[in-house]
């Protein structure tokens, strides 16, 4: 019996010998066959022999198979399915490429901000929108600022980004909302605010918004959100985009506004992208240019930009990329800050356009990133060290010159757990040096450390994660924050998603804020450097449901949600300097924590893209309906400074409504959008009686006001598109904040190159 046993442990082992001898090796690149992106967590398998891999960090599956002819599959979600035949030879490497086609029946949008690895949208926990690159192109955007105002929720107001009311005013000072470009933040060192121009929307990929509260995993100014700009990837075929534009400002509808000659204020321009491999290298180029002689007196525009990204694949060492990314531009121009009045000044300076008194001030701003990185991934982990040094440098005819110098490092470590868990934590630090006649010399600093979990086990998907980060500006140290985030998604059917999300977030004071004493004209903007850290929560329920009409999807997401702030930091007008000796009796605007708030809300929002018959038609937009409100209410003393008895937060739009259509069929192409903003209730009560104009167009303009866009395209051929763009095509006036005019109607002549 012994000696039976024996011989049957030998015939096994030469069995298992001579099986492992008669196999060979395959290894499966995959990736988006548009994008060029590798499709992380993809699947491959041969179902024969019911052996497979997922596709790894670095974009590859490798498993061993039996010798002879073997069908392979190849699939993602959101792609179609590719099967394909190979020859398997004994202890051989088969090596293939495989490019997946997004599939023509879903809309299969893939994330990346939400956790900070690839998702489907509609299985993140909280609310997210995206924006494609073929919105911003068609409809002849020239900057990020209007183009992230179509997504549903968000406003641009003077500069400041804010998502479902959780910003109003604040002058270029402070941001609630993280600006990141290619997942790295992209806000001034000295202001913390976004330079919306200097956003290289030539090489975009597409927008990523994330409403709420997101600090936990983005840190400070991640309040009330997060945009995240990411720039394209180069593929295998090199491609190639031109486009060039002209265009004029119409009229205003009262004619007595229009300030310049018998001749048109011109807008011209024009940009173009290069991307390619070259062997184990990723390329892509971008410039930028942008005459607009403008609507407003004195606010014109001059820029011009140059970028590139290189990054390098290590063949000697699979997994491991190097990478360089560098962005510049030089502009110049006319600030505008306030009308001469509501009518016939209306596009004018307050105090005219020379002298002490003028509001208006004249620029030259050059910017620059440079972004190095490194990364190494391998099968079921990744680790990436990047960094940007940041640099503004302002210069203008107030003396106010200031030199903005910030240094930034992150590491980001991840593993991943089959298709299960996913782990990211990582550590980040940042250093800012200004130097300028706006805050003399000053200095701060951040460190963080946090950690994200995602797990996903059959219909659920949750996520928590942590972060701690500290800070100090010139010596004084600002109380260490620790926050945390959770959330779950499940799926309730074939096509409905149901999520419920917690986040809390903070924002440091800015060097601006504390520091900043100038002035323009005669308005003065006072320092505060009592301003404390501001924090918040926010809460939201939501639900996705997909649906298909024949080869249209799309899709109808509504969400509930509560924002809470504690020591809110707002832009606040009032007489904070000295009577007898600053001017206006000491009158302007300064930070000011002002209490605590809330803001409550609802949010519906469509979007989605297909044929209907030979018809391509492409939808987004939705509803935004907020209630803010100040907890802490004193009717006896706020209302003595804004201009509503109600308790309702300054400078937010209660109803905002946007939509955006596209239909296209052979060569031509319409498209419309529309938006739509109540009235501004509450404004502060000083602004009403210093700036002439102010209160009667208040109360002229009680009930909101639209704003129509519509395009038309025709695609000469394959490679060219020309197109004929009207903004504001009712030529209504509408303001942006009081005092602030935007443009009247313009029309554009765009040619699109695609080479």
């Amino acid at each position: 019996m012994k000696y039976k046993i024996i011989i049957t442990a030998i015939l096994f082992f030469l069995i298992s010998n001579t099986s492992f001898a008669q196999s060979g090796k395959i290894r499966i690149e995959v990736l988006d066959a548009n994008t060029g992106e590798h499709l992380i967590g993809g699947i491959v398998e041969s179902k024969p022999n019911k052996v497979g891999a997922q596709v790894d960090f670095n974009g590859f599956a490798e498993f061993k198979l039996p010798i002879g002819m073997q069908e392979i599959s190849v699939g993602f979600i959101g792609y179609e399915t590719i099967k394909q035949t190979v020859e398997i030879k004994s202890d051989v490497t088969v090596n293939l490429k495989i490019r997946l086609v997004p599939s023509k029946v879903d809309l299969k949008t893939i994330v990346i901000s939400a956790g900070k690895h690839a998702q489907r949208i509609e299985e993140v926990p909280v609310s997210m929108e995206v924006l494609k690159p073929k919105y911003i192109e068609n409809s002849n955007q020239t900057t990020m600022e209007t183009a992230v105002e179509q997504i549903p929720g968000v406003t641009v107001i003077d500069g400041q980004a804010n998502i479902r009311g959780g910003s109003g005013f604040s002058y270029g000072a402070g941001s609630r909302v993280l600006v990141l470009v290619d997942d790295l933040p992209l806000l001034a060192g000295d202001a913390g605010d976004v330079k919306w121009s200097f956003l290289p929307i030539e090489n975009i990929g597409q927008v990523e918004v994330i409403k709420g509260a997101s600090s936990a995993l983005f840190g400070s100014s991640a309040l009330n959100g997060v945009i995240n700009m990411r720039t394209v990837v180069p593929t295998d075929t090199a491609e190639s985009n031109i486009t060039l534009y002209s265009g004029i400002y119409d009229t205003p509808l009262d004619r007595s506004m229009k300030w310049w000659g018998s001749g048109p204020e011109m807008i011209s321009g024009g940009q173009f992208s290069h991307r390619r491999k070259i062997g184990q290298l990723d390329l892509v180029v971008g410039g930028h240019y942008l005459n607009d002689q403008g609507y407003r007196q004195g606010e014109s525009e001059e820029r011009v930009r140059g970028n590139f990204n290189l990054k390098y694949h290590f063949k000697n060492v699979p997994g491991l990329t190097a990478g360089l990314s560098a962005n510049s531009q030089i502009s110049k121009g006319g600030n505008f800050l306030f009308w001469e009045n509501d009518s016939s000044g209306a596009l004018q300076p307050y105090g005219g356009t020379t002298g002490a008194s003028s509001t208006l001030s004249l620029y030259t701003t050059t910017r620059t990133y440079v972004d190095p990185s490194i990364s190494y991934v391998g099968k079921n982990f990744s680790h990436k060290l990047r960094g940007r040094i940041y640099s503004t440098n302002n210069k203008n005819n107030t003396n106010q010159e200031a030199l903005s110098l910030l240094s930034y490092g992150e590491y980001l470590g991840q593993y991943k757990w089959k298709e299960h868990l996913t782990v990211s934590g990582g550590l980040s630090a940042s250093k800012t040096n200004v130097k300028g006649d706006l805050y003399s010399d000053h200095q701060s600093y951040n460190y963080a450390a946090y950690v994200q979990t995602d797990y996903k086990y059959n219909r659920w998907n949750l996520s928590a994660g942590y972060r701690y980060e500290g800070g100090e500006i010139s010596g004084i140290k600002f109380k260490p924050q620790q926050l945390m985030r959770a959330g779950v998604n499940f799926k309730a059917a074939e096509a409905t998603y149901l999520r419920a999300a917690y986040g809390q977030g903070f924002r440091f004071p800015t060097i601006a804020e504390k520091y900043i004493r100038t002035q323009v004209g005669s308005i003065v903007i006072y320092p505060n450097d009592s301003l404390t850290t501001e924090r918040g929560t926010s809460y939201e329920f939501g639900l996705r449901q997909g649906f298909k009409l024949k080869n249209w999807i799309g899709f109808i997401d509504a969400a509930v949600f509560r924002q809470e702030y504690t020591d809110m930091m707002e832009f606040t007008f009032g007489q904070w300097g000295n009577p007898f000796v600053d001017p206006l009796f000491g009158l302007g605007f300064k930070s000011k924590n002002i209490g605590n708030t809330r803001i409550d809300g609802f949010e519906i929002s469509i979007g989605g893209d297909g044929k209907i018959g030979n018809v391509q038609e492409t939808v987004m937009g939705g509803i935004t309906c907020i209630d803010p409100i100040q907890t802490d209410f004193n009717p006896a003393e706020d209302t003595l400074v804004n201009s509503s008895n109600q308790n309702v937060l300054k400078y937010r739009n209660k109803i905002m409504f946007k939509f955006d259509s596209e239909t296209a069929y052979k060569k031509i192409a319409f498209g419309v959008s529309a938006r739509y903003y109540s009235f501004m209730e509450n404004i502060d009560k000083p602004f009403e009686v210093v700036i002439p104009g102010v209160k009667d167009y208040r109360d002229k303009n009680p009930n909101g006001e639209w704003v129509f866009d519509v395009r038309f395209a025709y695609k000469v051929n394959e490679a060219v598109q020309l197109s004929f763009v009207t903004k504001n095509i009712l030529n209504n006036l509408y303001v942006g904040r009081p005092a602030d005019l935007q443009a009247p109607r313009t029309f554009t002549v765009q040619a699109l190159i695609k080479l």
